[in-house]
This record gives structure tokens, sequence and C-alpha cells, in this order.
């Protein structure tokens, strides 16, 4: 699975720089937001046919926002301590890391917050996590356990990384994930500029 993902993130870095064009990457590219329904659609499905599922999931309570809280706070950390290696500020080094993943959306909104140089740094070290990401899941669901695969993935567990946990993981992990990447995704765009405003 994961050889898959690499190999499918090549043949798409390929097809974009070649500038290779036909009706069905044309669709792909112009109807993302399908496919990722689709997914969720399947997640969905998955989800259904467990009924012990959403009874087991409606126990955890407020219990369900741990993982989603321990993954943002374990990245701000990340980004205190690399404040002090680095020669950004604390604040330039915790928005970057607050894109949690989201690297179109930190990339974009830390050049406009910062400058080019910082969104191109949020660009690249948020889509090195996701790609060390695939690289980590199977072995760390192996080796340690399922939840931490979903803070590896932080905001892309919802969709991208998605596949990976469906396939290294159990449903309720899943279940989990999808949930723990909305709260993710939903909180980069107040944790970036907020984060920021730390550097002024």
């Amino acid at each position: 699975m994961t050889l898959l993902a690499i190999l499918a993130l090549v043949a798409g870095v390929l097809c974009g720089s070649l500038n290779i064009h036909n009706f069905f990457l044309e669709f792909l590219i112009s109807h993302k937001d399908i496919v990722l329904y689709l997914l969720m659609f399947s997640v969905g499905i998955s989800i259904g046919l467990h009924k012990g599922i959403l009874q087991k999931i409606k126990q955890y309570h407020v219990k369900i926002f741990i993982i989603p809280l321990g993954t943002i706070i374990g990245t701000l950390i990340g980004g205190i301590i690399l404040s002090f290696i680095t020669k950004y500020s604390l604040g330039e080094s915790t928005a970057i890391a607050s894109g949690l993943g989201w690297y179109s959306l930190a990339g974009v909104t830390l050049s406009n917050l910062g400058n080019a140089q910082i969104g191109s740094i949020a660009f690249l070290s948020n889509l090195m996590r996701e790609l060390f990401s695939f690289f980590s899941i199977p072995f760390v669901a192996r080796h340690f356990n399922y939840y931490s695969c979903i803070a590896l993935a932080a905001a892309t567990s919802e969709d991208t990384t998605l596949p990976m946990m469906m396939k290294y993981t159990n449903e309720e992990t899943v279940v989990l994930s999808v949930i723990n990447g909305v709260v993710c995704s939903a909180v980069v765009p107040v944790l970036i500029p907020f984060c920021m405003r730390l550097a002024s």
C-alpha cells in the first residue's frame, strides 16, 4: 500500500511536470472534491457495516477530542523546539508547524501573513509531514499502536492518509482518524494567524 501510494504520487508529479492532459486527468483535477467525497462515502459504508462501532464512539463523549488536542499540542511543542534551533522566531516556527500537514493552506496563508520564504518553508514542511505519514503509518501501526498513526497524519488523517489508516488500522481508528482530521483542519486557519501574531 505504501509503495502504491508513493508510485501514485510520483506518477502524479510526472503528469503535472510533463503537462500531460487527457480527459481522465482533467476530470480528476476539476473534480477532486468528488473523489474525496466518494472516499468518505466508502468509509461511511465501512463504518455502517460494523453496527457496534457508532455506539462505541458515543461512549467516548469529550474523550474523542483527546487525540486532536494531543496532536495539536505535540505539533506546537515541536514548533517551539525548532525556534531554538533555527533562525526563526517562536511565532514563525509555531505558525509553520500549525499547518498540521495542510500544506496548501499553510503555504498560502504564511506567504500572505509573513513572506514568500516562510510560506515556502510552511508548504514544504507540511508536505513532508504528509509524505512521512505515508512511510511511517505501517511501521507505527505494527510496532506501537493505531492511535499514534492518527497523530502522525494530523489534518491529513481525514483525506489523503485515510487509505493508509483503512489498510493498516481498524474501523474504530478510521472513525477517530476522520474526526481528528476534521478538528485539526478546522483549527489550522485560526492557529496560523494566532501564532504569527506572536512574531510581531
